[in-house]
């Protein structure tokens, strides 16, 4: 199930110690980020054993727009993570949040 742009704010207002990753390129990372692990779609498939620990856990994945992270949610899904969430919109509707 995704996750919206909404839920996601509060989760991290409050604090929430998240398993948070961005799939977006690097200069994208650098112009604003929100907190995650940074591991460009990409590079995903060579890096995969670097989110080994979430693997059961729910893990929250966004891109600028929803379209990269959904693609990174079911290559995670096919390499047995149990409960990936696509941040529904991106980076761009969690900017229309203010």
């Amino acid at each position: 199930m995704d996750i919206t742009v909404t839920e996601l704010k509060e989760r991290i207002d409050k604090g929430e110690d998240l398993n948070f990753l961005d799939v977006r390129e690097e200069y994208e990372y650098d112009e604003q980020n929100l907190g995650a692990k940074l591991i460009p779609l990409g590079e995903l498939p060579d890096r995969i054993e670097e989110l080994q620990d979430w693997k059961n856990s729910e893990v929250i994945v966004h891109c600028r727009s929803g379209a990269r992270s959904g693609k990174a949610k079911s290559f995670m899904e096919s390499q047995g993570f149990t409960n990936v969430r696509n941040v529904t919109g991106g980076i761009l509707a969690y900017n229309e949040l203010d």
